[in-house]
């Protein structure tokens, strides 16, 4: 039986809170789907199930301090749970080798001279009432009492009969899909789920949902008279990057890089690409930028990996991570998986998705521990160079400043053209200037040919 453990999520994490499961006992999981959220100093992360198989027991209470790599819950792979001789009701091999099928019982000669002889098929139940088998009446007058159509209900009896059975299933309510938690909390809150419109899995009810419920309307804000919030006063998250960061300036040697790239080629053909589309399918600058990042990254296979163990491991794939400031303060940095495989209108849809989850607090786990390579931008912001701080183990980081209109040069004459610093923090244990040089030569060259990313 396999163990689905603390996993971790992030060089700096060594613990995480067992906020909340998404599955019970019994319930059926394959790879990948999320079972469980993980608080973290950052975040609350959904973290996904390693295998696929039948959830047999939950070993941690939710609100529980669990270490990375503790187990939480067992796990009955499919392979197991499917193999013969687990039932119960599977047959034993006969001796041999061979299987053992049950003899059918003979009919005897008496049996079979009571019966009479079929003069031809077997007359239907009689159906009345919409199409359905023959009810008594006691089935129609307790749906009558209940204002139960008996044309709407399927019938479990012999020939399609509808039962009293079937009567109590179709009057009781159905069982609205929750999480453990929220279900637990929605009975201390008296919070009734079936008014909640959930945001889990499948619409299931998460706790959030149950806790949102109970608060109610907010007040209107109350005039504060406290002095206002110091810039010294450390959060949890403040505190986990303070130490990564720190981290990272401590151990990283880094060097830094930069280069202007000309965007008139790439901001033309992104006009005439929204001008033709519908609004839903414009794109950003940012997409072309992060896919000619991740072309770059895949072309200079050096800066795309880790530092682990006093040497480089290539990366599997081009995992782009992207630096998403969070509204309560804070950063993270999910990644887009096989960004270098993405079409330019796959590539914007995800990322909008990936920032709304990450400032809504629903990552996954394998979003925020496998970026190979992490992209970072304040052009929003309005600042036009920036050289970040490299995310240990990663080896590089890259980051893009504003496009702005600066003059320019072309072709012996002055003009004004789109423009935007493309920056490279890289570390300088894995790789020298001289490759930094070629992925940022590479970024540009991309982005010079927009309609081939």
């Amino acid at each position: 039986m396999a163990e689905f453990v603390m996993p971790s999520l992030g060089a700096d994490m060594d613990e995480g809170i067992l906020q909340e499961w998404l599955v019970t006992p019994g319930d059926q999981v394959r790879r990948g789907d999320p079972v469980a959220v993980v608080e973290t100093a950052k975040s609350a992360i959904e973290v996904e199930c390693f295998e696929s198989g039948t959830v047999a027991q939950l070993l941690v209470e939710p609100g529980t301090t669990v270490p990375v790599g503790a187990p939480l819950a067992r796990i009955e792979p499919a392979a197991a749970a499917a193999r013969p001789g687990k039932h119960p009701g599977a047959a034993a091999p006969a001796e041999g080798g061979k299987a053992r099928t049950p003899a059918r019982p003979a009919r005897s000669k008496a049996a079979a001279g009571r019966r009479k002889p079929s003069t031809g098929p077997e007359p239907a139940p009689s159906r009345t009432d919409g199409g359905h088998a023959e009810t008594g009446p006691l089935i129609r007058h307790l749906a009558e009492q209940r204002g139960i159509s008996l044309q709407s209900l399927h019938g479990s009896g012999p020939g399609g009969r509808i039962t009293r059975t079937d009567l109590d299933s179709a009057a009781r309510p159905p069982r609205v899909r929750a999480t453990p938690l929220a279900r637990r909390l929605a009975g201390e809150l008296a919070v009734d789920l079936s008014t909640l419109n959930g945001t889990g899995q499948r619409g299931a009810v998460r706790a959030a949902d149950v806790r949102k419920a109970a608060e109610g309307p907010a007040p209107p804000p109350a005039r504060s008279t406290s002095p206002p919030r110091s810039a010294s006063d450390s959060t949890g998250a403040r505190q986990a990057i303070a130490g990564l960061m720190a981290r990272a300036n401590r151990e990283i040697p880094h060097y830094y890089l930069a280069t202007t790239v000309d965007m008139a080629t790439a901001t033309d053909w992104l006009h005439e690409h929204n001008r033709s589309c519908s609004l839903a399918e414009h794109l950003l600058p940012a997409a072309l930028l992060l896919k000619a990042a991740a072309l770059a990254a895949r072309e200079v296979p050096d800066l795309n990996g880790f530092w682990t163990e006093d040497r480089f491991t290539p990366g599997d794939g081009v995992q782009l991570g992207v630096a998403v400031s969070l509204h309560g303060g804070g950063l993270v940095a999910p990644a887009l998986h096989d960004a270098d495989r993405l079409g330019l209108g796959e590539l914007m849809t995800l990322l909008k998705d990936l920032v709304r989850r990450a400032r809504g607090g629903r990552l996954r786990g394998s979003e925020v521990s496998t970026a190979t390579i992490t992209v970072t931008s304040l052009g929003d912001q309005g600042v036009e160079t920036l050289f970040g701080v490299i995310h240990p183990p990663q080896v590089a980081l890259v980051g893009f400043g504003r496009i702005v209109e600066r003059p320019c040069a072309v072709g012996g004459m002055i003009g004004v053209r789109p423009q935007v610093t493309a920056t490279l923090s890289a570390d300088h244990r894995a790789t020298d200037g001289a490759t930094g040089a070629r992925y940022l030569s590479a970024v540009d060259r991309f982005l010079q040919h927009p309609e081939e990313l």
